[in-house]
C-alpha cells in the first residue's frame, strides 16, 4: 500500500474530503496549499500542513525531500468556468503550469504515481449522451483547456518518465459530509448559491439560458457526491500500483436539469427558492453526463448516492449548520 500520500490542494471542497478517507484508509497525508481558495479549518486533524504554491519550485522540492511521499494526489486548481472566460491567463498559469511544475518536481523525487483531478469540460459540447472516456476532447472553456492541457502532458510523463497516472474526470461535485462543505468565496456553484438564497443571504438564484435544445431548456448536468468521488480516488490510487494509466468518467450517469435542481432544493428545504433567468454563459454546453461504466467494471466503483435529494439534502444539513461557510 502507498502510505505517504501528497495532497496539493488539501484544504479546498473536495481536496479536504479525500484527506479524511486517505486518513480513514491507514496512510499519511501531507498537504500543500496556498489557502487562495481553500479552509485550513477543512483539513481534517492528522494531516501535515504546509502553507505553499505548486509554481513554487522551491516549496515543492523542501515538502518532497522532507516528505518522501510515495504518490500524489491533485487538487490545486481554479475552477470557475465563467471566470476562465474573463482571465484565460490566470487559469493556464495555476491549472496548467502550475501542475506542471508540480510533476517535474514529482520526477526529480522519485514519486511515480499521480491521480489528477480533472473534468468533464475536457468534452466540450458532447455529440453522444451519456459521454464515455472515448468522446471527443474540445473544450468550449478555459477552464476546461487548461485541465486537458494537463490530461496531454501526463501521457508524455508516463511514456518518458515512467509516471504512473489516473486522469478522474469529474463531472458535478455536490453534497456535504457532516464535518466539511462546500464553501467558495465568491460561490459560483449552484447547488451552494440556491442554499444561500434558501437561507435568505441571496434574494435570489439565476437561472443562465433558457432556451437550450434540453426537456425544460435549461442546462442539464450529471451531479456526483463528493463521498463518492472520494471513494474513486481511492480505487485509483490502489490501482496505480499495478496500472500504468487510467482514465474514468465520475458521475452518476443521471442528469438533472437547473429547473429540477432548484424544484429539489425547494422540497428538501422546505423554503421558497425565488429565481431570475438570464442569458446563456459563455462556454457552457447544454448537457453533461457521464458514462461511468468503465471505472465501475474495471475498479468496482459504486456511487452511494444516487438520487438528486439524497445529494441536496446532505449539502443543506451541514449548510444549514454553517449558514455562513467556514467563517462561521
Amino acid at each position: 500500500m502507498t502510505d505517504r500520500v501528497l495532497v496539493c490542494g488539501g484544504a479546498g471542497y473536495i481536496g479536504s474530503t479525500v484527506c479524511n478517507e486517505l486518513l480513514k484508509s491507514g496512510r499519511q497525508v501531507i498537504v500543500v496549499d496556498n489557502f487562495c481558495n481553500g479552509h485550513r479549518e477543512a483539513i481534517p486533524a492528522g494531516c501535515e500542513v504546509v502553507t505553499g504554491d505548486i509554481r513554487d519550485t522551491a516549496c515543492l522540492d523542501a515538502v518532497l525531500e522532507r516528505y518522501k511521499p510515495q504518490a500524489c494526489l491533485d487538487f490545486a486548481a481554479f475552477i470557475e468556468v465563467g471566470k476562465s472566460m474573463e482571465d484565460p491567463g490566470s487559469f493556464f498559469d495555476n491549472n496548467s503550469f502550475g501542475t506542471l511544475n508540480l510533476l517535474r518536481a514529482l520526477v526529480r523525487h522519485g514519486v511515480d504515481k499521480f491521480v489528477f483531478s480533472s473534468t468533464a469540460a475536457v468534452y466540450g459540447q458532447p455529440d453522444l449522451v451519456p459521454i464515455s472516456e472515448d468522446a471527443s476532447l474540445k473544450p468550449t472553456n478555459a477552464y476546461g483547456e487548461s485541465k486537458l492541457l494537463v490530461e496531454r502532458m501526463l501521457e508524455w510523463f508516463g511514456r518518458i518518465h515512467g509516471l504512473r497516472s489516473a486522469r478522474l474526470r469529474y463531472f458535478n461535485a455536490a453534497g456535504n459530509t457532516p464535518e466539511r462543505g462546500e464553501d467558495h468565496v465568491p460561490e459560483s456553484h449552484l447547488i451552494p448559491i440556491m442554499m444561500q438564497v434558501a437561507l435568505g443571504q441571496r434574494p435570489q438564484a439565476y437561472i443562465f439560458g433558457t432556451d437550450y435544445d434540453t426537456a425544460d431548456g435549461t442546462c442539464v448536468r450529471d451531479y456526483v457526491h463528493i463521498l463518492d468521488l472520494a471513494s474513486a480516488h481511492i480505487l485509483a490510487l490502489e490501482a496505480l500500483e499495478k496500472r500504468e494509466s487510467l482514465v474514468y468518467n465520475l458521475g452518476n450517469g443521471h442528469g438533472f436539469s437547473v429547473r429540477e435542481i432548484i424544484e429539489s432544493m425547494r422540497r428538501v428545504t422546505g423554503r421558497p427558492v425565488p429565481v431570475a433567468e438570464g442569458p446563456r454563459r459563455d462556454g457552457d454546453p447544454a448537457i453533461l453526463v457521464a458514462s461511468s461504466e468503465r471505472i465501475k467494471t474495471e475498479l468496482g466503483w459504486k456511487p452511494k448516492y444516487a438520487d438528486i435529494d439524497s445529494i441536496v439534502a446532505s449539502a443543506w444539513e451541514w449548510r444549514s449548520r454553517h449558514p455562513n461557510g467556514y467563517g462561521s
